[in-house]
């Protein structure tokens, strides 16, 4: 009773709704792959199973198992969305379900049948998490006129291919207009749908398309998947994009990090300050940028990433990890660049304290010194009770 009361008390408080929505998470992703694969295993396969192959025609059920990749891949863009809890993957994975099963049912393969039943069980465990997807898709002004620009050409191709298929060799239907439209501007052009070449107007029709259909994606592209593959960099090389960077102004600069400089993070993360953190400890810069905290990966005693980091808006700076001597460099190259600015500075070692003064620190504090007098102040029954106990706290 005892061990499982000290692994219950290990786990994180929210760790239902983890559990609950890492579950949701797997299963749609199980979905995914799993249409994918019945598609491709049934694309080979001729023998039909159920009582009602007789009555669905073959073109349906071909139709079924190519669609069926397609909703697969779909499905895995609604399990990331998921994974980042957004209310709008939640929609797209709960529109896209019913889809899987009635493909896998239409298929009419024994293979299909965990497709059909996965996805039909997936549908009340995902009802039953609605609350836990809350987080909204925040898109800028360019991306929602890229999205725009791109449904808008597709559209536009497809109703005037449809409007002049006299004038061309293959287009018979909308979805032919479809086709000949996504072929076109994505430059893939097979040559099985081709203009009258006595048509000026099929011919300078399929120019347009050609032109506005390109340069759709390619502004698509770049305005949807950049930002995204961005973030990811960033977040994986534990630097600030150039974008946050320039709107530093008044934020206090903590050059290093270290086993000093992580209770001054989280005090000063706590109170809301702006700052940010300069330090070449790709770990550190990694482990802080999945906290959303505000980091530039580099040498603070180099000039380049302290210039990134803005150095000369800072409204202080603090310079506090184990060693002293790497942290005069620091204060050493952060005086040149920042002159009128505040330093304050932590000295490991007591005797280090004026070395640091002189490499330029205003303020030089010696945690070993402050916490042996405040030790002695409380066993002496100092008036300080109250600021060791805070601190006591904020260890534990």
């Amino acid at each position: 009773m005892a061990a499982d009361r000290t692994a219950r008390s290990r786990l994180p408080d929210n760790w239902h709704r983890i559990l609950t929505t890492r579950v949701a998470v797997a299963l749609a992703l199980a979905v995914a792959l799993l249409s994918v694969a019945t598609a491709i295993i049934n694309i080979g396969t001729d023998v039909v199973y159920g009582p009602l192959a007789p009555y669905i025609p073959e073109a349906v059920r071909d139709a079924a198992g190519f669609t069926g990749a397609l909703t697969g891949f779909l499905m895995v863009g609604s399990a990331l969305a998921l994974r980042r809890g957004l209310r709008v993957g939640w929609w797209a994975t709960l529109l896209l379900l019913p889809l899987t099963a009635a493909q896998g049912f239409l298929q009419l393969s024994q293979y299909s049948l965990p497709l059909v039943v996965l996805s039909l069980v997936t549908i009340p465990v995902l009802l039953l998490t609605r609350k836990r997807f809350d987080n909204s898709l925040s898109l800028s002004a360019t991306q929602i006129a890229a999205g725009s620009a791109l449904v808008g050409v597709q559209l536009y191709g497809t109703i005037g291919g449809y409007a002049l298929r006299e004038h061309f060799e293959g287009i018979d239907s909308i979805l032919d207009a479809f086709y000949f439209t996504l072929i076109t501007s994505s430059t893939v052009g097979y040559g099985d749908i081709t203009p009258d070449p006595e048509s000026t107007e099929a011919l300078l029709f399929t120019m347009s398309v050609l032109v506005l259909g390109v340069a759709s994606f390619g502004i698509a592209i770049g305005a949807l998947v950049g930002p995204a593959i961005q973030a990811r960099i960033t977040k994986t090389l534990g630097k600030m994009t150039d974008s946050q960077l320039e709107l530093l102004e008044d934020h206090l600069l903590v050059l290093g990090y270290g086993e000093l400089t992580a209770p001054i993070v989280d005090e000063l993360a706590a109170n809301a300050e702006p700052f940010v953190v300069v330090t070449k400890d790709q770990d550190a810069a990694n482990e802080l940028a999945d906290g959303d905290l505000a980091v530039v990966s580099g040498d603070p005693s180099d000039e380049e990433p302290l210039q990134r980091a803005k150095i000369d808006r800072t409204s202080g700076i603090v310079v506090a990890t184990n060693h002293d001597a790497h942290d005069a460099l620091t204060i050493l190259t952060a005086r040149q660049l920042a002159p009128d600015a505040r330093i304050v500075a932590a000295a490991t070692d007591r005797e280090n304290t004026k070395k640091l003064e002189r490499a330029g620190a205003d303020t030089v504090i010696s945690p070993s010194v402050l916490g042996g007098h405040l030790l002695i102040r409380s066993a002496l029954g100092g008036d300080d009770t109250e600021l060791i106990e805070r601190i006591l706290g904020d260890a534990e």
